[in-house]
């Protein structure tokens, strides 16, 4: 069975800066994507960052040029490192994992979730 867990969240003023781990146990695939989502209130779950355990990295728009993901292989652990955070940057932050079977990268849908950690972004 895979548990991810996450950790890392909190308060912090606008420009500052928070780092996520995600800590996974459990085998997912010898090829697998992970990944970082996040949920505002009202507002649906979007994409932030994804890695595949060979190195592959993708961003999305709203993390370009402040985020940056990585995955210790060795640690089974995935980070988001966040700076130049804004208060739109607010929102419950999820881990995510799945194998990634014949997709060119990392696929639509996951398979593995976190419980997800709170990061509020003050004004």
């Amino acid at each position: 069975q895979v548990r991810l867990v996450e950790s890392g969240g909190g308060v912090v003023q606008a420009g500052g800066s928070l780092r996520l781990s995600c800590a996974a146990s459990g085998y997912i695939d010898s090829s697998y994507c992970m990944g970082w989502f996040r949920q505002a209130p009202g507002k649906e779950r979007e994409g932030v960052a994804y890695s595949t355990n060979n190195g592959r990295i993708k961003y999305e728009d709203s993390a370009k040029g402040r985020f940056t993901i990585s995955l210790d292989n060795y640690k089974n652990t995935l980070y988001l490192q966040m700076n130049s955070l804004a208060p739109e940057d607010t929102a419950m932050y999820y881990c995510a994992a799945a194998p990634r079977r014949s997709y060119n990268f990392c696929p639509n849908d996951y398979n593995y979730w976190g419980q997800g950690t709170q990061v509020t972004v003050s004004s």
